[in-house]
């Protein structure tokens, strides 16, 4: 198998991952997704668990969605707080 350089995503890039989305359309309905902010705000791994589950609770998973969110801002405080 022959490996090939990892290319940085550009913002065309994303956009156009961002015109489809795998398992449902709820991200598709807001003005801005989470994904591309998420991406453009270089923001780490459980901010970003944070905010989707914020912004999609109301069309997806609704109180377990907050409840994750909760379960993702309670890491960002053991990791930079405790």
């Amino acid at each position: 198998m022959v490996s090939r350089p990892k290319q940085k995503m550009t913002n065309k890039d994303l956009f156009e991952t961002l015109k489809y989305q795998e398992g449902g359309n709820h991200y598709s309905k807001m003005k801005v997704q989470p994904a591309y902010f998420i991406n453009e705000n270089k923001l780490p791994f459980a901010e970003g668990n944070a905010i989707k589950y914020i912004c999609r609770h109301p069309y997806k998973g609704k109180e377990e969605d907050i409840k994750k969110a909760i379960h993702y801002l309670k890491m960002i405080l053991d990791r930079d707080y405790s």
